[in-house]
């Protein structure tokens, strides 16, 4: 199973996107998933010319504002309104980076309103050639955040918002691992995702900002990855962790985030390529 590879960067939060950029390639990484919240305001170009400069594939996209309904644990505006507008204003400025996808949450409200949502940053997504990725949140605590926690829920709301075709799945290991029909939903509808998030479940999980490397919790990952590639996934495998540093309230001692960033880049890397190893018939004779 030969596997391209990038990083989220949420995953080294308290280093620059330029720095970042270093590291990454320096790691050996075919890409970048960007976030919005590291791009400095009225720099853009600059930005441009140095991931231009690094070679770095661009994966899945996260913009300052990443969903319809309010997210209560985030922030940002209340009003939906305001945030398609805002999402729509992040589209302009990601398009530029080709992502393989901007990822949408739906948020928490008026599932209605989450289809309305969709319809407008679809058709402005596809004006920029930009691909939108739905992202189904994990079902346990899921409420603050998110009114589709599993893949056939996201696809009937992309239905119900007219199957706009740039608007597919981005797939997350810590969202949907727990999923009844998981690994019939990958064979199925693969053809849908455009996005894929590597990571792990810890437990027991200490909060929605404490996810372990891939291998290191609960989450069965190389059957996982094993099921993705049989499928035919062929993008890039984008490892997000989120591991709180006291940023969002909790700073956890063992933080990836607090560690150094080249530092937790080989660290996921290497248990990313552990999850490889196993052969078939070993992911299916694991406990």
């Amino acid at each position: 199973m030969a596997s391209r590879v990038s990083v989220s960067q949420i995953t080294t939060l308290g280093s620059s996107f330029a720095d970042d950029l270093q590291t990454y390639a320096d790691a050996g990484l075919d890409g970048i998933g960007i976030w919005e919240l590291k791009l400095a305001e009225g720099d853009d170009g600059r930005a441009h010319e140095q991931f231009a400069a690094s070679g770095l594939a661009s994966a899945a996209a996260v913009p300052a504002v990443p969903s319809i309904l309010p997210l209560p644990l985030l922030g940002g505006p209340e009003d939906p309104a305001e945030r398609v507008d805002a999402y729509c204003r992040s589209l302009e400025r990601l398009a530029p980076f080709e992502p393989a996808c901007t990822v949408l949450l739906t948020g928490t409200g008026d599932r209605d309103v989450a289809v309305e949502g969709l319809r407008t940053v679809a058709a402005e997504a596809e004006r920029l050639g930009v691909t939108i990725g739905l992202e189904p949140y994990q079902r346990e605590g899921g409420e603050l955040w998110s009114v589709v926690h599993s893949i056939p829920e996201a696809l009937e709301l992309i239905r119900d918002a007219g199957d706009p075709p740039n608007v597919g799945i981005q797939f997350d290991v810590w969202h949907l691992w727990n999923t009844e029909t998981l690994f019939d939903d990958i064979e199925r509808e693969v053809d849908r995702f455009v996005g894929v998030h590597v990571c792990d479940r810890r437990e027991p999980t200490r909060g929605w900002a404490d996810r372990a490397l891939p291998g290191d919790g609960v989450a069965d990952v190389p059957a996982i990855l094993a099921a993705l590639d049989r499928a035919g996934w062929d993008g890039l495998y984008d490892i997000e962790i989120f591991s709180d540093d006291g940023t969002f309230g909790s700073a956890y001692p063992d933080s990836y985030w607090a560690a150094p960033a080249a530092e937790t880049i080989r660290a996921a890397r290497a248990a990313f390529d552990r999850c490889l190893t196993l052969t078939p018939q070993e992911v299916e004779e694991r406990p």
